[in-house]
């Protein structure tokens, strides 16, 4: 067990310790807004927001141009979906969780290829594409483009796509050396398949409160 942590820790040698810090701040503040987002819980934005804004400020110091620009998006994207939540389609009830229709895939589809074409463009222009994780990290932003769209409009499909890019992400993470973020997403992906089931049982029921 202590040559795990050793390994673990060996990997922050050369990293500024208020960087390590921020990394774990973002980490659990990352969880929490999983965790809320699977409980249906309206704290999933402003945890959310929290864990992205520390986020951005940390991958732009590692050069993954693309998950930055995700996390941006997370951004205003969750405070968007924070005013979508908290519509209520009567007096008492809140937007319920529902499919994607015929359009919104179309959508779905337009938003990745959009996103992957302009990260694309980024990686290029600022001349990063340097390493495997890069083509890597072009198509995990285009994936999470869709997952954040559609948690914000509260569609099942959501947690698919946070899933498949989940499980691509851990061992990018792990081959940069930013391991807590790897164990993040390991648990985001394990959370996230739970998060689908819950939401699933829940399908096109309006809540009455949005603290679970």
């Amino acid at each position: 067990m202590s040559q795990i942590f050793d390994w673990v820790f060996a990997q922050y040698r050369d990293t500024p310790t208020f960087i390590i810090l921020l990394e774990m701040i973002g980490v659990i503040f990352g969880l929490l807004s999983v965790w809320y987002a699977k409980r249906e819980n309206i704290l999933v934005f402003p945890t959310g927001i929290i864990s992205t804004g520390i986020f951005v400020y940390i991958l732009w110091i590692y050069g993954l141009l693309g998950d930055m620009l995700i996390n941006a998006y997370y951004f205003s994207m969750s405070i968007i979906g924070w005013y979508f939540w908290t519509r209520k389609v009567d007096a008492d009830h809140f937007i319920p969780i529902t499919r994607t229709n015929k359009l919104e895939k179309k959508w779905s589809l337009l938003l990745f290829v959009s996103a992957f074409v302009f990260v694309f463009l980024v990686y290029t222009l600022f001349d990063k594409f340097n390493s495997w994780t890069a083509y890597v990290d072009t198509l995990t932003t285009a994936i999470f483009f869709v997952g954040m769209w559609l948690m914000a409009k509260k569609k099942l499909e959501n947690w698919t796509y946070w899933i498949i890019g989940d499980v691509i992400t851990v061992p990018l993470y792990l081959y940069k050396g930013l391991i807590f973020t790897s164990l993040q997403y390991l648990l985001f992906t394990i959370i996230a398949i739970y998060g689908y089931m819950a939401w699933k049982k829940n399908l096109n029921k309006s809540p009455v409160t949005l603290l679970k």
